[in-house]
């Protein structure tokens, strides 16, 4: 079973704690072990008995919050049961697999599923991904693959044609496009107690002189608003309003922003040494305890990928193709119940965007490459979603844009084709993310919903966080 991340880090740093209401010792590692057998109710009351006692610390308080909270999580992630599975594919795919069939692709991790409380319980995606990653599942029907996050590639196709020299050698820039947006958050009626004041932070476009300029905010729901302003690596506009008894609580923005797709040529960057006393190179190269962290099992796999290649530029090629090749998109699991996203990745064969960019990420940084994260939302004209990339850095080119998820797929017919991404992006991105997991402004007082991403926004009151299954998400995107 895939670790909860704060059980592990609470485990790993010897954090113990007592409960004298049931007279009973209790330490991260009783909890850990009821978790691992699937125990989650039992889990939950332990954590409960230490949430009794008034004299522990107050980051093991936060921590047990959140890890009650992922255990819910889990659950609401692991909700299909094995008829729920085989109704699917019988309607989907027109076949009923057998009991044989079903039990191999568990053994492979094909078809996630948890014990939960003595029940086996299935990922809430799981039936769609076996046709996704598997080829022996797909060979086994002839309806089109589920969807996965890869636009539509004409429109690729048609800016291709349309790529003008940069200033700097090697550089293309894409067509500008103008967006607008009108994003709402809904929390649920009657899920915040009438009169509670309701918190929420929405996502907002950042500013890069580069790829995403004119950014201008048209009008807000509450006439009272705080703008992160890139303070954050999670740029945001927050917002507060009191509930109502029998009414969804409502937050609303319209902005407008630019957006600028680029691309560099790798076969014609001049490329420096780099300055490995620089502190963008030690940032960059660094470990980042969870999801990026040179394990053996990274290191081997990397140094078996990139025992051919002999600068940086073929690093990135090498990394780039293996994970195009190997790992195939697939709906995935909240992130915040992942330990280490990039060991999921290679130990599960599969990942969504934002899993495989950390995972090139982490190749590139053990392998003395400087790379980091972005994310916000792509969107393409009828394929607008969440949506996470990455970037690199060369000295002498600066950084490069890299999306690891669009490298897959069918070929895009127009050069550069999908390899276009290994050093580029359109220009039909909401782009919000300069990191991953930093914080809020204002800062949020409760474990968040996403603790890797923000996309979708985030909510909390005065005395919880409100997890997505409370509130829902929506963008409006126009094209002036």
């Amino acid at each position: 079973m895939a670790r909860i991340y704060f059980l592990t880090l609470l485990f790993s740093l010897g954090i113990f704690f007592s409960c004298n209401t049931m007279q009973k010792r209790f330490s991260a590692d009783d909890i850990h072990s009821e978790i691992e057998k699937g125990h989650f109710s039992l889990a939950s009351k332990k954590i409960d008995s230490v949430l009794l006692s008034k004299d522990i610390p107050k980051a093991v308080r936060y921590s047990m919050v959140f890890l009650k909270d992922s255990l819910h999580r889990v659950e609401l992630d692991f909700s299909r049961s094995k008829s729920d599975i085989i109704s699917w594919i019988e309607k989907n795919r027109g076949f009923t697999p057998s009991d044989s069939l079903l039990d191999e692709w568990e053994k492979t991790r094909v078809l996630e599923f948890r014990f939960i409380d003595g029940e086996k319980r299935y990922f809430r995606n799981a039936a769609a991904n076996i046709f996704r990653v598997d080829s022996g599942a797909i060979a086994l029907s002839q309806a089109q693959k589920p969807k996965t996050d890869s636009p539509r590639t004409a429109l690729f196709a048609s800016d291709f044609k349309q790529m003008q020299a940069a200033e700097i050698p090697g550089k293309f820039l894409l067509p500008k496009r103008k967006v607008k947006v009108h994003y709402t958050l809904t929390v649920d009626a009657d899920a915040v107690p009438a009169g509670e004041t309701v918190k929420a932070w929405l996502p907002f476009p950042r500013k890069d002189i580069r790829r995403q300029t004119d950014v201008n905010l048209i009008g807000t729901s509450q006439p009272d608003y705080l703008l992160s302003d890139d303070q954050t690596v999670h740029t945001s506009l927050y917002m507060e309003r009191k509930a109502v008894a029998g009414e969804p609580t409502v937050f609303s923005a319209d902005y407008e922003f630019s957006s600028q797709g680029e691309w560099f040529d790798l076969n014609s960057l001049k490329i420096d040494p780099y300055d490995r006393e620089g502190e963008l190179f030690k940032t960059y190269t660094a470990e980042r305890i969870p999801h990026l962290q040179f394990s053996e099992q990274l290191q081997t796999l990397t140094d078996r990928i990139t025992k051919d290649a002999a600068t940086p530029v073929e690093i990135l090629q090498a990394c780039y193709r293996y994970i195009a090749l190997h790992y195939p998109w697939a709906s995935a699991l909240e992130y915040s119940t992942i330990a280490d996203i990039p060991r999921y990745v290679i130990e599960n064969r599969k990942g969504d965007c934002g899993q495989v960019a950390l995972l090139l990420i982490d190749m590139l940084r053990y392998k003395g490459i400087p790379a980091r994260w972005q994310s916000g939302w792509m969107l393409h004209p009828g394929e607008v979603n969440l949506h996470d990339w990455a970037e690199c850095y060369f000295e002498g080119p600066g950084w490069i844009p890299v999306d690891m998820s669009f490298g897959r797929g069918e070929e895009i017919p127009s050069k550069p084709g999908r390899e276009f991404f290994m050093s580029g992006i359109d220009s039909y991105r909401f782009y919000v993310n300069s990191d991953y997991s930093g914080k809020f402004f204002p800062e949020k007082t409760f474990p968040r919903s996403e603790t890797v991403d923000f996309q979708r926004g985030e909510v909390e009151t005065d005395t919880e966080n409100l997890y997505f299954d409370k509130w829902d998400y929506n963008m409006e995107v126009s094209y002036p």
